[in-house]
């Protein structure tokens, strides 16, 4: 069983900053989907896929991995580099 660690990025859609600070652990999917016959949907018998467990902090959600052993891997959050712009650059 494994599972990938990462920071929850923020909404693209919003100018908040609402639950950024929280740790994810999604399980890694077992066995590949299959087309249902009948509808076309894709879907698989593993149900861990549909569980995210959320933590407030990195070390954290590694414990909870390790107490569970559970093969963790962590996903580092990219950097945010402002780009500092003044209204006058629009002029230029």
């Amino acid at each position: 069983m494994s599972a990938r660690i990462f920071q929850r990025p923020k909404n693209a859609m919003q100018s908040g900053k609402a639950l950024v600070n929280q740790w994810i652990l999604e399980f890694d999917p077992a066995e590949a989907k299959q087309p249902d016959p009948l509808m076309g949907w894709a879907g698989s018998g593993d149900t861990r896929q549909q569980v995210q467990l959320k933590f407030p902090n990195k070390e954290e959600a590694l414990a909870y991995a390790e107490k569970y052993g559970i093969a963790a891997r962590v996903h580092a959050t990219p950097t945010k580099a402002l780009k500092i712009q003044a209204y006058a650059d629009n002029f230029r």
